[in-house]
């Protein structure tokens, strides 16, 4: 069962104003609520001081759903409980699969609502009232996987489109109730500046003077990250941490490297993808701890890895872990394509034994909420003597292909659980409790940034 959050209490919806009034409007806040817990009418609030976080949030379902009045919590691009209701209000609303997803077709028509509802406002025609949804009505009155775990500032970043217009700005305060502590409670606060690339890069100094002095400063960059943009390059400049989420980028090996040229550049980038592979990992080195296997591990030279069909970064980082462990040097890459989007690696061994590998997208009807997870894995050797073949699969998508490509040697079948709850809010908030380098993700992405530069060359 997933863990729910905690309930939350409002002390201020998101509210426009002016950027000079920022710290000012944050501070009325607080000072409004530092002392209403005397009478016991309400409890203490007060301000969370852990870190900040940047956001930075390109899709615009977010806004559109607080536009059109489905929507009514901060408007942070984080996907939370509120979010999802709105999204299945807005669904249900317009007559679109109840998903709570944020897909293509509900942002066609959440665009063309709010283009309908200006045009009218515009023509002085009566509009008719956005429905909305109850605050408890499906879990929406519990507070976000991140601000319930993490209180904090957080500045949300939103590029739009169109004319310059300059930067418009709000700020909100959300609490989440402590079951241990009710008569004080820790609160989040937002700040949400929207406008477009380059009235945002010309922000670029508000938002350092609006970080937390002396505390971690995170960037969320809820994109393919780009060294070359101004406003990524001064975002990311004052940041403790830069994180990614793989999942999303369009082009898999031109994402990995340029977060590999953030890596060689000094900056600490962490990746929630990598974070999904991390029972695939473990299964892995346990199938070769016992001493009888142990020695096998050095006959591999065949690997067979199945993903969901769409985006084969999870698949290259396992790659490039799994390289990185065992000292292969990749030595070529081919991109086939096909209906398995097929692409095929090659490697030298320390001991100069040339191994295969063939990463394949398996289309399916059913898409899980992150594209491209990994679903089989084949380690097997040419030397059928060797006790190496190992197949790994997931729960949902079974083993068959991989054990029937086992041949003649007896394979070592294992089913992998995947984390309980994979989605990136909830990664994110488990990688906001760890702040240091993570080496054997950086040894593994150069690897992996290895296999892409060979396809780059070969394109």
């Amino acid at each position: 069962m997933a863990k729910q959050s905690s309930p939350v209490v409002s002390l201020q919806a998101p509210k426009d104003v002016s950027l000079s009034e920022i710290d000012g409007e944050l501070g009325k806040i607080w000072q409004s609520y530092s002392a209403t817990g005397d009478d016991g009418s309400f409890p203490v609030a007060t301000r969370a001081a852990t870190f900040s976080l940047i956001v930075y949030e390109p899709e615009e379902t977010q806004h559109l759903l607080a536009d059109l009045g489905f929507y009514t919590g901060p408007i942070d691009g984080i996907t939370g409980p509120r979010m999802e209701a709105a999204l299945r209000t807005a669904q249900e609303t317009y007559g679109l699969p109840v998903t709570g997803k944020a897909t293509s077709e509900i942002l066609q028509r959440l665009q063309e609502e709010l283009t309908r509802k200006r045009t009218s406002a515009a023509s002085d025609e009566s509009s008719p009232i956005s429905p909305s949804y109850a605050r408890d009505a499906r879990g929406a009155g519990v507070a976000d996987a991140i601000a319930s775990q993490n209180p904090c500032r957080i500045i949300a970043l939103f590029p739009v489109s169109g004319e310059d217009e300059g930067v418009t700005a709000q700020v909100s305060a959300y609490c989440p109730v402590q079951k241990q502590s009710r008569s004080t409670l820790i609160c989040c606060e937002y700040i949400t500046l929207r406008g477009t690339e380059t009235a945002l890069d010309r922000a670029s100094s508000l938002v350092s003077s609006l970080l937390i002095s002396d505390l971690p400063k995170f960037l969320w960059w809820k994109a393919t990250p780009e060294p070359n943009q101004a406003l990524f390059r001064q975002l990311a400049g004052f940041s403790t941490c830069v994180i990614v989420d793989s999942s999303t980028f369009l082009e898999a090996e031109t994402g990995l490297l340029k977060v590999q040229s953030l890596v060689e550049q000094g900056t600490h980038v962490a990746d929630l993808n990598w974070r999904r592979l991390a029972p695939w990992q473990e299964l892995t080195a346990e199938a070769f701890d016992p001493p009888e296997r142990r020695a096998a591990l050095t006959e591999v030279d065949r690997v067979t890895i199945d993903y969901e069909q769409g985006n084969p970064t999870q698949a290259l980082m396992f790659l490039g872990w799994l390289a990185s462990r065992l000292q292969w040097h990749p030595v070529s890459y081919e991109h086939e394509g096909g209906d398995y989007d097929l692409r095929r690696v090659r490697f030298v061994a320390a001991d100069q034994r040339p191994i295969e590998a063939e990463l394949a997208g398996m289309p399916t009807a059913d898409y899980g909420d992150v594209g491209g997870d990994l679903m089989a894995l084949r380690l097997t050797s040419t030397n059928l003597n060797a006790d190496c073949c190992t197949v790994l699969c997931s729960e949902t998508s079974g083993c068959m292909r991989m054990e029937s490509g086992g041949g003649a040697q007896s394979c070592r079948i294992q089913q992998v659980s995947s984390l309980l709850d994979q989605k990136a809010e909830n990664l994110l908030s488990q990688q906001l409790q760890s702040w240091g380098r993570d080496a054997l993700y950086e040894e593994s992405l150069a690897v992996s940034a290895q296999i892409a530069k060979l396809q780059e060359r070969s394109a």
